[in-house]
């Protein structure tokens, strides 16, 4: 099985900046998929980022893209999430999460592994 393990997130002003990093451990990584989701108060989770492990393919949310960056350091087994630009809105719990697949996809039932998850929170 794999864990991962979250952290970065804290209090921020509008505007600024924040990396989440994911630090992932147990069986090898290479295959999987790698992505961001969110879930902010009252709300369903939704899809923010995703990172295919292989071959680095990216893919974005609507709401995120310009803004944020999804990466990936192999030799680390860590995924990670720039955050730039932040607004209000952007405040949530983040979750990163893991799939067997080259393609990143935007529901959460089809990830496999999920981090604990880290608040987010922009104030204005």
């Amino acid at each position: 099985q794999v864990q991962l393990v979250e952290s970065g997130g804290g209090l921020v002003q509008a505007g600024g900046s924040l990396r989440l990093s994911c630090a992932a451990s147990g069986r090898t990584f290479s295959s999987y998929t790698m992505g961001w989701f969110r879930q902010a108060p009252g709300k369903e989770r939704e899809f923010v980022a995703g990172i295919s492990w292989r071959a680095g393919r990216t893919y974005y949310a609507d709401s995120v893209k310009g803004r944020f960056t999804i990466s990936r350091d192999n030799a680390k087994n860590t995924v990670y999430l720039q955050m730039n630009s932040l607004k209000p809105e952007d405040t949530a719990v983040y979750y990163c999460a893991g799939r067997g697949g080259l393609v990143p996809t935007t529901t959460p039932r089809e990830y496999d592994f999920w981090g604990q998850g880290t608040q987010v929170t922009v104030s204005s």
